[in-house]
């Protein structure tokens, strides 16, 4: 009797150990994952991200932003509560600071949003991107050989590229699309395939690809895929280009804390 009781007892202490080893692993593979996130986008608790969104193309006034981009926005502020940062959303004209020192979602296309013109300018000046013309402009995105123009509802495209910061710098990710959908939908790429890209690229290293939305009128920002990399073209100035300056740091944010 005395050795059965000892045996259910034992069983049982063994079943706790276990259950309190696997819970242990999980959370650590939790934080594992959490801290890796943090890195990659920059995004340390209890920083602050800046998201810079655009005006809103039809509206010359900026007075609105699109629905897809408020849509691509509430995603990202989600992924910012999980990394534990808190976001600051700003229109592009009011940005008037460096980067470095906070992490930065930069939102848009150069035509609408003016500081996305000076970071593709800055960091990837083999990069073009075609200004909207009208219904069914093609506003072809092109780096070197690659070329990739937008095919009404058929195939729209957007840049998905990172800056990447230096020492204890935050990087700048920036969200290029053809269309509205076509943000969010880099946006979808970007946090679906993040532990593809972090083990690629790390939280050192730059990179300018092109997603490519599938069909949005039948499937929106839903379907989403990988059409090429354009890294090494877009980083490349044209021949006879003069490479555009620097932005300084946000010194007086480093000063504040």
């Amino acid at each position: 009797m005395a050795d059965g009781l000892l045996n259910i007892l034992l069983g049982v202490a063994a079943s706790a150990v276990s259950a309190a080893l696997g819970w242990l692993a999980q959370t650590l593979r939790r934080r594992r994952r959490l801290d890796r996130a943090r890195e990659f986008f920059g995004m340390a608790e209890g920083t602050e991200c800046l998201l810079v969104v655009p005006r809103h193309a039809k509206l010359p006034d900026g007075a609105a932003v699109a629905l897809q981009d408020a849509y691509a926005l509430m995603e990202l502020s989600a992924l910012i509560k999980e990394c534990g940062a808190h976001a600051t959303i700003l229109s592009h004209e009011r940005v008037r600071q460096g980067i470095g020192t906070k992490a930065e979602v930069c939102l848009g296309g150069p035509s609408v949003n003016s500081r996305m013109a000076a970071h593709l300018a800055w960091r990837f000046p083999g990069l073009r991107i075609a200004e909207w013309t009208g219904p069914g402009s093609p506003m072809t995105i092109s780096a070197g050989e690659h070329s990739f123009s937008r095919v009404p509802d058929e195939a729209e495209y957007a840049v998905l590229a990172r800056i990447p910061g230096t020492d204890s710098r935050r990087p700048v990710f920036l969200i290029c699309g053809q269309t509205p959908v076509s943000n969010q939908a880099a946006v979808r790429f970007l946090l679906g395939n993040r532990r593809r890209l972090m083990r690629e690229y790390g939280a050192g290293k730059p990179f300018c690809l092109v997603v490519k939305a599938v069909n949005t009128p039948a499937y929106g920002p839903d379907v989403v895929e990988l059409a090429g990399d354009l890294t090494r073209a877009a980083v490349t100035a044209p021949a006879g280009q003069r490479p555009a300056a620097a932005p300084e740091p946000d010194t007086a944010a480093a000063s504040s804390g």
